[in-house]
């Protein structure tokens, strides 16, 4: 058995697998996600995100919602959001859905998206045009998030959502390895 500091002849050792080792520390902080109300998919999706180096909060219009156990704001611009910040809202449902984004696009993260069904019409198209967004505006939401794992629990979508996340961070695909050429 191999340790951290001992390789097999022949293996190429580069920063990802120094990592996986041990040998170099995980890059922390350079990222941080948003997760747009206090649902149970959020709650698990900001317990996922931290594990894997996200800088992790809460924003909720209602201070009620607070969940208590990690960083809750209830405005975008109490979230600092900046180019390394991704934001996920996490339930469609909520009345203040178009003025959640309408306060998020007013910023420059990195990247907006979300959760729900492609079975139902955009919930966000409606709230976001009648405030006056073109469609250049709006389609910076992405619709759906996350890989296509047939997620259904919270756990599920955080996990999903996470990985699509770190997919795109990567400029990957999130699909199947590739068997490099020789």
């Amino acid at each position: 058995m191999t340790t951290s500091h001992e390789h097999v002849p022949g293996h190429v050792h580069d920063e990802a697998c120094a990592m996986a080792h041990g040998d170099v520390p995980a890059p922390r902080g350079d990222r941080r996600l948003v997760a747009v109300f206090a649902s149970p998919v959020a709650l698990e999706l900001v317990h996922v995100a931290a594990h894997v180096g996200y800088e992790v909060l809460v924003l909720d219009p209602d201070p009620q919602r607070d969940p208590g156990g990690t960083r809750f704001v209830t405005t975008a611009a109490q979230a600092g959001l900046d180019a390394r910040t991704d934001v996920v809202v996490t339930d469609h449902d909520r009345v203040e859905l178009g003025d959640v984004l309408a306060d998020v696009l007013g910023f420059e993260p990195r990247w907006i998206g979300l959760m729900g069904s492609l079975r139902v019409d955009p919930p966000h198209l409606g709230p976001l045009r009648d405030r006056g967004f073109d469609d250049g505006q709006v389609a910076r939401v992405h619709r759906p998030i996350g890989l296509d794992i047939g997620s259904r629990s919270p756990a599920e979508i955080a996990v999903s959502t996470v990985a699509g996340l770190i997919a795109d961070r990567n400029g990957r695909t999130g699909g199947p390895f590739a068997v490099p050429e020789v």
